[in-house]
């Protein structure tokens, strides 16, 4: 098994923390979404990363690779078991992406809208600030797909220009926690532990 995986993006990122969770070997291959190898080019007609290549198998949405692998590795289980109960989880990954991941990206894109991605970013996480005290986990007792979701987000903050305000204790909390998680330190690249210093 092959990850082809951009060492500075949160879409990678969340994949090799899945990967690190379940204490599943693979070969990571840290690539330049600027300048991929032919590979990459040959398996994914997009030109995005991260790609997992696993023997005939060739998968690149990073929420796809990332359900792949709680399925193919089922120890420990990264979605509920129950069909409402992981439908929910579903749900909460598609939400991360799009109201999170989608303004990281205008953020990081660096155009004319950077200030207001930074704002509406800043200012939809904190009216989820409640949500992050409730449990030890994003509205879960177990650590999930959602986590994976969210903690390399949130390691970002800083490097994305979002200060959270006092009135979001519980989100930083929840960070924390997840940062000293050992999978999540084992996630990590080089750069990306750079982007905290």
């Amino acid at each position: 098994m092959t990850l082809y995986s951009n060492p500075r993006s949160a879409y990678s990122h969340r994949v090799r923390l899945v990967l690190a969770e379940k204490n599943i070997t693979v070969d990571i291959v840290d690539a330049d979404p600027q300048d991929l190898p032919g590979d990459v080019m040959d398996l994914n007609p997009y030109g995005t990363l991260p790609v997992l290549v696993d023997r005939e198998l060739v998968l690149y949405e990073s929420r796809i690779i990332m359900e792949y692998l709680d399925e193919r590795f089922p120890h420990p289980p990264l979605l509920p078991v129950d069909p409402v109960s992981r439908a929910s989880a579903r749900l909460y990954l598609f939400r991360v992406d799009h109201d999170w991941y989608r303004l990281m990206s205008l953020i990081l894109a660096s155009g004319k809208e950077v200030q207001g991605a930074r704002k509406q970013l800043r200012d939809s996480l904190v009216r989820s600030a409640g949500v992050f005290g409730g449990k030890p986990f994003f509205m879960s007792d177990e650590f999930s797909l959602v986590d994976c979701s969210i903690a390399p987000l949130l390691w970002r903050l800083p490097s994305l220009g979002v200060e959270l305000p006092t009135q979001a204790k519980a989100i930083q909390a929840y960070a924390e926690r997840m940062f000293r998680r050992d999978s999540f330190v084992r996630s990590l690249t080089e750069p990306e532990r750079e982007l905290r210093g």
